[in-house]
């Protein structure tokens, strides 16, 4: 049975939505860091839960138990820090 190794990450969409949730690491070897899973483009999507989605002039945010965000549209994401 696999483990979930769960990573914090904050998400930027080229709409300009922001996504904060969680992604697993735990995904077999290649697969240490939030880069290499961001930035692998054999899978399309990356899936985010416990994600929590702002939009412009939506308020209040959103929270999704589970989301799937296509990586084409991924502006910049981090594991910590500030979101502009």
């Amino acid at each position: 049975m696999n483990t979930i190794e769960s990573r914090s990450i904050r998400i930027k969409l080229v709409d300009g939505t922001q996504i904060n949730g969680e992604v697993n690491l735990n995904r077999g070897s290649g697969y240490d860091r939030l880069s290499d899973l961001v930035g692998d483009y054999q899978e399309n999507f990356l899936t985010i839960f416990n994600a929590t989605l702002y939009e412009r002039n939506l308020d209040p945010q959103l929270k999704y138990e589970t989301i799937l965000v296509n990586k084409n549209h991924i502006l910049y994401s981090t594991p910590n820090g500030h979101m502009e």
